[in-house]
């Protein structure tokens, strides 16, 4: 299912060959690429579970962005959704992207909240099309 990157990163090759940093870019490891890339994923999820209502959800999803970034998250308000479709689609796409991330690095923690939410969102999404559909 998943086969490993066999090229250096895009970070160790910017600047020209490796031991070169001329072009003053910070070096990071392919696990602290990972690293940041599963807390954006999962900082987005974060604010379209905090825009659904979802604390529940939020609270998992904010200690697991802390986790990674060593800082709690920014947190907005809940408001009244007008799409609540769509934010349920975004959710669910958004988990997606943290699932395929937290498997790459094996996050065993995050990938199962990832799946979680993934499953929740579709749920939400087929019960709005079923009560639609009368």
């Amino acid at each position: 299912m998943y086969e490993p990157i066999r090229t250096k990163s895009v970070v160790h090759r910017v600047g020209g060959h490796h031991g070169d940093n001329r072009a003053g870019y910070p070096r990071s490891s392919r696990a602290e690429a990972l690293d940041s890339q599963l807390a954006g994923h999962l900082a987005a999820l974060l604010a379209v579970t905090d825009e659904l209502g979802l604390d529940g959800a939020a609270t998992r999803i904010a200690a697991q962005v802390a986790r990674l970034r060593g800082t709690e998250p920014a947190r907005a308000p809940h408001t009244d959704v007008a799409d609540p479709a769509a934010l349920h689609q975004r959710a669910h796409d958004l988990a997606g992207r943290a699932l395929v991330v937290a498997a790459s690095r094996a996050d065993t923690t995050v990938a199962i909240l990832a799946a979680e939410r993934m499953d929740a969102h579709a749920a939400a999404l087929a019960s709005q099309n079923l009560a639609g559909s009368h």
